[in-house]
């Protein structure tokens, strides 16, 4: 029997409520909103937090999708499910769309949250790959206020990210350019599983030119979820289908994939290369 070892459980009413009990309970204390990764992780004792502190009555504060300025606001609290039927994110950038639809189940999709599935920091973690395309930043609240974090530098190894043990991650931003066009692809094993791999593109093109690219990768090993080498190669080149290829090729070289019971090594640095290649293709469409 797969049961979970002793703990505290508190439910917060407020994001400050939350902060003073992160603050009580310290650094073994785990924040739970939709709980598909860390609960299955707590019953094999994988994690064995001192306590949980449930913020899904926190909504209202952390909930939310709005194009502020020139960013898409998405908070930390937004369910998947919430994100894939947002017209107002999907509109901008179908990389949402793509991703969301294939990310586990319609049951973990009304549940898991946005926030969430970026903080478990799993190395196969789809959303991270997307934000990481799309150079979205992160706020985080802790007791001194707000920060915000580049998420390409949010994930600081597996399962660690830059959010202390006293802070809350509380929202995602993501620029809005025009002429900017996006695109999500993943292998997996069977619909909803992990991704043997999977990539996302972003292009922003002006007068038949890439003025910015940013290619998201998961599961292949990828520093901080993104190809900054195959990025810089994009840089200034027209959207044509041999520079695609050679973006996905340059992409794949900088991985260092895993063998495991998805796939080998070489296979899955091959299918980085081929879905990098497939997104930017399908993001060029888009734009």
């Amino acid at each position: 029997m797969q049961v979970p070892a002793t703990f505290e459980y508190e439910r917060a009413d407020s994001v400050p409520h939350a902060l003073e009990l992160l603050e009580r309970y310290g650094p073994e204390a785990r924040v739970v909103a939709g709980g598909h990764s860390l609960i299955p992780m707590m019953k094999l004792r994988l994690a064995q937090p001192e306590a949980l502190i449930d913020i899904n009555g926190l909504a209202d504060e952390l909930g939310g999708i709005a194009v502020e300025g020139d960013e898409l606001a998405i908070g930390a609290m937004v369910r998947h499910t919430e994100l894939l039927e947002s017209t107002t994110a999907t509109d901008l950038f179908p990389i949402f769309r793509d991703a969301e639809r294939v990310i586990a189940d319609p049951i973990v999709r009304n549940r898991g949250t946005v926030g969430g599935s970026l903080c478990q920091g799993d190395p196969s973690e789809d959303l991270s790959a997307v934000f990481a395309a799309l150079r979205a930043t992160a706020v985080i609240q802790g007791p001194g206020g707000t920060r915000t974090v580049p998420v390409r530098e949010f994930h600081q190894g597996p399962y660690e990210t830059a959010v202390e043990p006293n802070e809350l991650l509380i929202q995602l931003r993501v620029p809005v350019a025009p002429g900017t066009g996006s695109a999500y692809e993943k292998v997996e094993r069977r619909v909803g599983d992990w991704p043997v791999a999977a990539a996302g593109a972003v292009l922003r093109i002006e007068d038949g030119t890439i003025v910015q690219a940013g290619i998201g990768l998961t599961a292949v090993g990828a520093a901080h979820f993104c190809a900054p080498e195959a990025e810089a190669y994009l840089d200034g080149r027209a959207p044509d289908a041999e520079a695609f290829a050679q973006a996905g090729r340059i992409a794949a070289e900088h991985c260092e994939p895993h063998a495991d019971q998805r796939g080998p090594a070489d296979y899955k640095r091959h299918l980085a290369a081929e879905l990098i290649r497939r997104a930017l293709a399908r993001a060029a469409g888009r734009s």
